[in-house]
């Protein structure tokens, strides 16, 4: 990875929590950051903070509720349209199993709402954007897609992906963690040779963040103990060129078996493609 001073990175989720420490970092260290959140008040107070704690005038907010699709694609047009460059993309952003884990929530277009946030969300963003990170790849040599998933992972239902039969808030993060994981894998393999790396990671157990907070109560860890994590595999050039790999915090290790399976793959990418509108599967 080049200098900071020459990265363009994009953090979903970065006014709160993980995102945001991780945003104060790289922030910290020259890099353009493109903030992103759901409360436009909230970040313009993220981003004035930033500035003041790192002194960087290198900092945009873009607003989009992940929970809509149809913002998410507003989201990528507002990135491509306003940057001549992407080097990073981290997709951090997501949702916890709620307050109330009984309880099935739908997104705007209808989607089980942990999975749309989680997963859909993401896949559809990272789509959107691939034209941008792979002509950045294109000029400097390299891009770099991270998706932050979970060591909770679990095999996902794919005759019931929306969990309509039988629905429970841990499983359903759980699912879209792991469907986080199959498409880095997925994504890797298509994009071999053209620079764009694309890695996941479990960055730590339980951080405290609002929700965890929500979903468990008593935090485990810090946000300061999984930012590092997740910043190497952001810009740290030893990892150039490392690419479809699940990371346990700094440490390549497996996931659930699910993500090893390419006819589970496939067809999960079949479905997010039709789901997300980006035509038929391929």
């Amino acid at each position: 990875m080049q200098a900071l001073e020459e990265v363009t990175i994009l953090i979903t989720g970065s006014t709160d929590g993980l995102g945001e420490r991780v945003a104060t970092d790289l922030a910290g260290k020259g890099a353009t950051i493109l903030l992103h959140g759901r409360d436009p008040d909230k970040g313009r107070r993220v981003q004035a903070k930033i500035r003041e704690a790192t002194g960087s005038n290198r900092l945009q907010y873009f607003n989009a509720d992940l929970s809509s699709l149809a913002e998410v694609g507003r989201l990528a047009a507002s990135v491509a349209d306003s940057c001549q460059r992407l080097d990073v993309l981290i997709n951090n952003a997501g949702l916890g199993a709620g307050p109330d884990p009984r309880r099935r929530e739908n997104s705007a277009e209808g989607f089980e709402l942990r999975f749309a946030v989680n997963y859909l969300a993401p896949f559809l963003l990272t789509r959107r954007l691939l034209r941008l990170l792979c002509r950045t790849a294109e000029q400097v040599g390299q891009a770099r897609i991270v998706n932050v998933a979970s060591a909770a992972q679990r095999a996902i239902e794919l005759d019931d992906v929306m969990l309509e039969k039988s629905y429970d808030g841990m499983r359903a993060y759980s699912q879209s963690k792991l469907a986080q994981v199959m498409f880095t894998f997925d994504l890797a393999l298509e994009l071999a040779g053209t620079g764009v790396t694309v890695n996941a990671l479990h960055p730590a157990s339980l951080m405290d963040t609002k929700m965890v907070r929500e979903w468990f109560g008593t935090p485990r860890t810090t946000v300061d103990e999984g930012a590092p994590y997740v910043e190497r595999l952001a810009v740290a050039k030893e990892l150039d060129g490392v690419t479809g790999t699940y990371y346990d915090q700094d440490e390549p290790s497996l996931a659930t078996d699910q993500a090893y399976d390419q006819k589970a793959r496939r067809r999960l990418r079949e479905m997010s493609l039709i789901w997300t509108g980006l035509g038929e599967a391929r």
